[in-house]
C-alpha cells in the first residue's frame, strides 16, 4: 500500500475522466494511488444531464471515497472545485487535502459568476467560454461547441490533440454547476490547499482566478504558463508542481 494518501481527480464541466489520462502515469510514477472520476451526468453512466443535481455529485463522490476507507486528497480541474470544497465543507475528516487546477475555489455563499461579474468592467474578456455556448431550450443543458472549446480551453496543444479532447467533450446539466459555495473556515477552511494558477487560461482568466485567491485566502499558489487544461496540455509541468504538496507530511 501506498505511504501517500490516494489522490481523487476530479474533472471539470463537459469533461470526463479522459481529460486526466495523461496526468495519470506521473502520479503513478511517483507512487500514488489514482482516481479519476466520471460524475453523473456526463454520458458514462446513463443518466440524462438535464436530471443531474449537486448532491447527487456530491454523493457519488462520497461512495468513491469511502471506497478507500482512509482520508484522501482531492486534485479539481476548473467547476470541480466548487464539487472538491463542498465536499471537504460536508466531510473535512475524509479530505486531507485539496488542489485546484485553474479551478473554481470560492469562498461561501459566492457563485462563479459573481467573481466573474466582479472583474468583468476592466477585462471583458473574464466571460471565457459562456458566450460561445449553446444550450437546451429549457436552458438546463449546455454544450461547447469544437472550435470555441479549442480557442479557450486547448488553445496551448497541438490542433490534432485539441480536436481530438474536443471531440470528448459531452453536454453539461446546470443542476451540477449553478450552486453557490458552502464553505466555512471551521470545516473546508482547515484543509490545506494548493492552487495552481494557469498563466494563458482563456477560460478561467488570471484575473479571475487571483479574485478568487483573494476572496478564499490561506492556498499555496503556484503557476504553470499554461491553458486551462495542464493536466492535458503540460502533465509532467503539472505533476512536478503539485506532488510536493501532495507527499508532505501533515
Amino acid at each position: 500500500m501506498s505511504d501517500f494518501d490516494p489522490v481523487i481527480l476530479i474533472h471539470g464541466a463537459w469533461q470526463g475522466s479522459w481529460a486526466w489520462s495523461r496526468f495519470v502515469p506521473h502520479l503513478a510514477a511517483a507512487g500514488f494511488v489514482t482516481r479519476a472520476v466520471d460524475l453523473p451526468g456526463n454520458g458514462v453512466d446513463g443518466t440524462a444531464p438535464a436530471d443531474i443535481t449537486f448532491d447527487s455529485w456530491l454523493n457519488y463522490l462520497q461512495g468513491v471515497v469511502n471506497g478507500f476507507d482512509r482520508p484522501v486528497s482531492l486534485v479539481a480541474h476548473s467547476g470541480g472545485g466548487l464539487l472538491a470544497t463542498a465536499f471537504a465543507e460536508r466531510y473535512p475528516s475524509s479530505v486531507s487535502r485539496l488542489v485546484y487546477v485553474a479551478g473554481m475555489m470560492l469562498p461561501g455563499g459566492q457563485g462563479f459568476e459573481d467573481i466573474v461579474h466582479s472583474v468583468l468592467s476592466q477585462h471583458p474578456e473574464a466571460a471565457g467560454i459562456w458566450p460561445h455556448l449553446e444550450w437546451s431550450e429549457d436552458r438546463r443543458v449546455s454544450r461547447v461547441p469544437a472550435a470555441a472549446a479549442i480557442a479557450h480551453f486547448l488553445q496551448d496543444c497541438p490542433e490534432p490533440d485539441a480536436a481530438a479532447a474536443a471531440a470528448k467533450l459531452t453536454p453539461q446539466g446546470e443542476g451540477g454547476r449553478d450552486v453557490r459555495s458552502p464553505a466555512t473556515p471551521e470545516r473546508y477552511g482547515r484543509i490545506p490547499r494548493l492552487y495552481v494558477e494557469a498563466l494563458e487560461d482563456r477560460s478561467v482568466i488570471l484575473p479571475v482566478q487571483r479574485a478568487m485567491q483573494a476572496l478564499a485566502p490561506g492556498a499555496q499558489v503556484v503557476s504553470l504558463r499554461t491553458g486551462h487544461a495542464p493536466q492535458f496540455s503540460a502533465p509532467a509541468e503539472l505533476a512536478a508542481a503539485i506532488i510536493p504538496f501532495l507527499s508532505a507530511r501533515s
